[in-house]
């Protein structure tokens, strides 16, 4: 037990610091424990991949360990973290930083069990350098995979091709979208094989991620919060005003205005009033979403109104109403960036 607990609570630990640090708690609780179940079936699969191309291979254990075994893993526990970018589920780097550790937490906590039952004569000493090392590395290299991959991803491909509905992955994984994932992935690879090439002792290795990855961390997290508090200011402001000029018929009295009612002399007079509704409905939600995350940055849990599903299938009604030439049409008012998807997304699923 002393060696199960002391090679599993150090990287839980942290990916509970990492959750509470998050002042706007963009990362449900119960979202941090179901991608650590999928970093738990991440390191099962490693393990079934590793034994079948260790006996193919017939390398020696440590050329294998040091040389194959980090892009595999790397790429396994990478998968999640770039469905959850691709498919717009991930608003911040925060959250791909607090993701990524949870599927490297759930992957080193399984390989340490399973190692356990094979060591079981081994010293205390070796539990405590898999605890604070090789668990917290594991946890450290998909979290600095997450944040590469999602701030590259949000500067290539800021806005989508195809499908534009919160969530969807229709035309999300465009060639710059999968090569915006290949720079974290190669820099996951390098740290995973330089710690398994022991170029210092593990003891020094344990105490530089334990001092260093915090420090990574503390500047993500600040980095992030200050595009987050710049983007709720900056659109909250723009959504608001645009959401009265609707609401109250003052449409000619701006450019913005004028612009929409033009509207009428191109398309039928039923489609204009579908997008308005459309292009209504999309900012109200999006007021609502950015709302709750200012509750939450004052530590109040905003409830969700209960017409929220229904404003929902209604903006999908209205999307195959107006077709895709209307969404064209009106795209600069609805803010299609990543970000506001994963907002609609984050309501949407409340």
């Amino acid at each position: 037990m002393p060696k199960l607990l002391v090679s599993v609570l150090p990287v839980l630990i942290f990916l509970v610091a990492l959750v509470f640090l998050d002042s706007y708690k963009l990362v449900k609780f119960r979202s941090v424990l179901l991608t650590v179940f999928i970093g738990f079936a991440a390191g099962f699969a490693c393990i079934l991949i590793n034994r079948a191309l260790f006996d193919v291979l017939g390398l020696e254990r440590g050329s294998y360990a040091r040389y194959v075994a980090p892009p595999v893993e790397e790429l396994v526990k990478a998968a999640y973290i770039a469905y959850l970018i691709w498919s717009r589920r991930l608003g911040f780097m925060v959250d791909a930083a607090i993701c990524g550790f949870a599927v490297g937490a759930g992957f080193a906590i399984l390989e340490n069990v399973q190692l356990l039952g094979s060591l079981q004569h081994s010293n205390i000493f070796l539990w405590v350098v898999r605890g604070f090392g090789t668990a917290v590395m594991h946890g450290g290299a998909t979290a600095l995979f997450g944040i590469i991959a999602k701030t590259l991803h949000d500067k290539h491909c800021a806005r989508g091709t195809h499908d534009t509905r919160p969530g969807s992955r229709a035309g999300s994984v465009c060639a710059a979208g999968v090569l915006s994932m290949l720079p974290g992935l190669v820099i996951a690879v390098v740290i995973h094989s330089l710690y398994n090439h022991f170029l210092i002792s593990p003891e020094l290795s344990a105490i530089g991620i334990v001092i260093g990855l915090p420090a990574l961390m503390v500047l993500v997290f600040q980095q992030s919060e200050r595009l987050l508090q710049d983007w709720l200011g900056v659109g909250f402001d723009a959504e608001s005003q645009l959401y009265e000029m609707l609401t109250t018929g003052r449409t000619t009295e701006t450019h913005v205005g004028q612009y929409l009612m033009s509207l009428k002399t191109r398309f039928p007079a039923e489609v204009v009033a579908d997008m308005l509704c459309l292009l209504q409905i999309h900012l109200e939600l999006s007021i609502r979403a950015k709302g709750m995350l200012l509750m939450r940055e004052s530590g109040y849990e905003a409830p969700v109104d209960p017409d929220v599903k229904e404003k929902f299938t209604e903006l999908k009604f209205l999307e195959k109403s107006v077709g895709q030439t209307g969404r064209l049409t009106i795209m600069p008012f609805l803010r299609w960036s990543s970000r506001d998807l994963w907002q609609l997304y984050m309501l949407g699923k409340k």
